[in-house]
């Protein structure tokens, strides 16, 4: 059974949560990491969220993650396969649709990579985006509040229309 999806107002602590992680996850894994960002709606000032911290981690090539397996289990993250998405490696950290943290492991400057920066940072710089998705997510909760992966669904749409936005806008220097 999926867990309901429940939105919360903005924390603050939430950015708190990610920089604690962020340490944690760089002492753990070291030079491994190319990289580290706080993504998704917890990430962005102000917008409403499931109070989930997602956050990825960048490496040179997708087979180094299974090389964070054991080390992340003793932190308490679980690998949870998905076949579905064959270009991530993920652990969550928490029970089965009650997870705390969702680390997103990619390799640095795919285009997932790309994207997932992308649509955050545009809206972190386009306030009528983060009205609209605000607002998306709200009414999107209400109608599948039982059903986690249509409400993820359900959201996609607004999400590759923000990334086509804020792609033309970096390929034209704006932002």
């Amino acid at each position: 059974m999926s867990k309901s999806v429940i939105i919360e107002e903005y924390n603050k602590a939430w950015a708190v949560m990610y920089k604690q992680e962020k340490e944690l996850i760089l002492e753990l894994l070291g030079e491994k990491v190319k990289a580290i960002e706080h993504i998704g709606s917890t990430s962005i000032y102000g917008l409403d969220a499931k109070p989930i911290i997602d956050f990825m981690v960048g490496v040179n090539e997708l087979v180094e993650a299974e090389q964070f397996i054991e080390p992340l289990a003793g932190i308490g993250y679980e690998h949870v396969y998905h076949p579905q998405f064959p270009n991530r490696r993920f652990f969550r950290k928490g029970e089965k649709n009650a997870g705390t943290h969702h680390l997103h492991v990619y390799e640095y400057g795919s285009q997932k990579w790309e994207d997932l920066i992308l649509f955050r940072d545009y809206l972190r710089t386009h306030a009528d985006a983060h009205e609209q998705y605000s607002q998306l997510k709200r009414e999107l909760s209400e109608i599948y509040y039982n059903d986690r992966s249509a409400y993820t669904n359900a959201k996609h749409p607004f999400i590759a229309a923000v990334i086509d936005k804020a792609r033309v806008e970096k390929d034209k220097g704006i932002n």
